[in-house]
């Protein structure tokens, strides 16, 4: 019989290896200055390598350890070579974090297919290599492992004026994938879970609201998410007390209507 703390609970990730994707800005930029204050040691990974550069001096401040690895979640051969890299650099990656993702912003009759192609591989096709990497050393080493994918509310709800039906579709795929990968690996002790938010300030959500004007007065609450309202979820899912909690997608959309 395991012997539980009272509460068990617990957001100590000292010894953890942390993989977060699209770490330059937003939501990435977050959950890697998040974990690695939680003590995991945090490879941060993305396209703009002098970002990247900038977090990793951020998180040092923070007192927190941090490799930044410049990567293409469409390149495939760059995604093995990432993992490759944060495991020579830190240690064996125990948490990943599929966070990377960019939005279509044009009617479906309308997409280019270099965009259709570029949104597919970074949201969808780049994670499932990715984690199937991931997953793959940590059988090989016998250890356990977390990923929390990062969905989107837009999974499973879409309005006419969005003009961002891929983005949709794929994230309505990562939450396939969440639950089947979870449902694979879960005799191996890899708890697959996700997170599906509703508008968060970042990069892409400016864009949107540049785009579309300001439509956060149809919210219930007349606002967008901040970042920092989902540390919890993320710290939860990663850390050691969430252990039986696998295949599950948690919803954070401050009441927007995702229902």
């Amino acid at each position: 019989m395991t012997d539980f703390s009272l509460p068990n609970v617990s957001h100590d990730l000292t010894g953890e290896v942390a993989l977060v994707t699209g770490a330059t800005s937003g939501l990435g930029w977050r959950f890697a200055r998040v974990l690695a204050a939680a003590g995991a040691k945090v490879a941060i990974a993305g396209r703009r390598t002098e970002r990247l550069e900038e977090l990793a001096n951020v998180i040092a401040d923070d007192g927190g350890k941090a490799l930044p690895i410049t990567a293409d979640m469409t390149d495939s051969q760059s995604i093995i070579d990432m993992v490759q890299t944060a495991e020579d650099g830190l240690g064996l990656v125990t948490i990943l974090v599929n966070n990377a993702g960019i939005p279509d912003a044009q009617r479906a009759t309308k997409m280019p297919l270099d965009l259709i192609d570029r949104v597919f591989d970074t949201n969808l096709r780049g994670p499932y290599v990715l984690s199937c990497e991931v997953a793959r050393r940590l059988i090989d080493a016998k250890t356990p492992g977390r990923m929390v994918n990062i969905a989107s509310v837009a999974a499973y709800n879409y309005t006419p004026g969005s003009a961002a039906a891929l983005y949709s579709i794929t994230k309505a795929g990562m939450v396939r994938l969440t639950e089947a990968l979870a449902v694979e690996w879960s005799r191996f002790n890899i708890n697959v879970n996700g997170i599906a938010p509703g508008l968060v300030r970042s990069e892409m959500s400016d864009g949107m609201l540049e785009r579309m004007g300001d439509f956060t007065s149809h919210f219930p609450r007349k606002k967008i998410i901040e970042t920092e309202e989902l540390d919890s979820t993320l710290l939860y899912l990663c850390a050691p007390s969430s252990s039986c909690v696998t295949g599950t997608i948690i919803k954070l959309d401050d009441g927007q209507g995702s229902r």
